[in-house]
């Protein structure tokens, strides 16, 4: 018990603040003890594995249309993952589309970005609301979440010591990185991850000069479509009236940056 509350206590300190002039006020995560590159390796191996099993099923970038419509939008969104990320500039960006029913959308670490039909046309997204989805995942990627995640699964599993010395790798050091990867591309973020993604999303999509008011308009049709959401507390992501407020709580601060991402267009 007193090993995992020391976890917790030093991810919260080691989780800074982002300075910001203007716009919303995000943490990013100091614990990064797992190399970038290995982190952005671990998604590009797994993104290219997904397009491929789609592209055997015939269902990636089927539509012509639709995959421009995506691109575009995030066009648009990517110059402005700087904000949170300098490094974001370097990174080799790549944008897809599943023909798929989930309503699902991800952006793994170094700008891996897919898109699955059944979010758009379940939801009916506009685009200043897929906007507001691609920036979300965008932010997660920016903010380094997966990376955070990775190393806070090794900490937990080969402890401190093998963590810092940047992974002498024994077998039982490289059978966990091996699961930390995991868990850094595929299983969901946590509350906080979350809801600093929300944020840092608007932010992105205001800058980009989509209404950021539509993150509200996709929450409330999320919440709509239906499912069994688990409790907050019991839920790695928060409820759907949370994220409606802490959006809508954080707009006087886009909206700015949303009219004179408008004037400049």
């Amino acid at each position: 018990m007193f090993r995992k509350l020391a976890l917790c206590v030093l991810l919260t300190v080691l989780a800074a603040p982002l300075a910001a002039d203007t716009g919303v006020q995000v943490r990013k995560p100091r614990l990064l003890l797992v190399p970038e590159s290995m982190v952005n390796e671990t998604a590009a191996q797994q993104y290219a594995q997904l397009k491929q099993q789609a592209a055997v099923r015939r269902a990636l970038n089927t539509s012509e249309p639709v995959v421009a419509r995506v691109r575009a939008i995030a066009a648009r969104l990517i110059p402005h993952a700087t904000r949170f990320n300098a490094k974001a500039a370097q990174w080799a960006w790549e944008v897809n589309v599943i023909d798929a029913p989930m309503v699902n959308a991800f952006c793994m670490p170094g700008g891996k970005i897919m898109v699955f039909t059944g979010l758009i046309d379940r939801l009916k997204l506009t685009d200043d609301e897929l906007a507001a989805i691609i920036g979300h995942e965008i932010a997660h990627a920016a903010l380094e979440h997966g990376r955070a995640r990775m190393s806070e699964a090794v900490l937990k599993n080969v402890g401190i010591n093998l963590a810092a010395a940047y992974f002498g790798l024994s077998n039982v050091g490289t059978a966990a990185l091996a699961q930390a990867a995991q868990l850094a591309v595929t299983l969901p973020y946590s509350r906080s991850h979350e809801t600093d993604a929300d944020l840092a999303g608007i932010e992105l999509a205001a800058r980009a000069g989509f209404d950021p008011r539509a993150a509200v308009t996709v929450w409330k049709k999320m919440s709509a479509l239906g499912g069994n959401q688990p409790p907050q507390l019991l839920s790695t992501h928060p409820a759907h009236a949370t994220r409606i407020r802490d959006l809508e709580g954080a707009l006087p601060k886009v909206l700015p940056l949303y009219e004179a991402a408008r004037t400049r267009r």
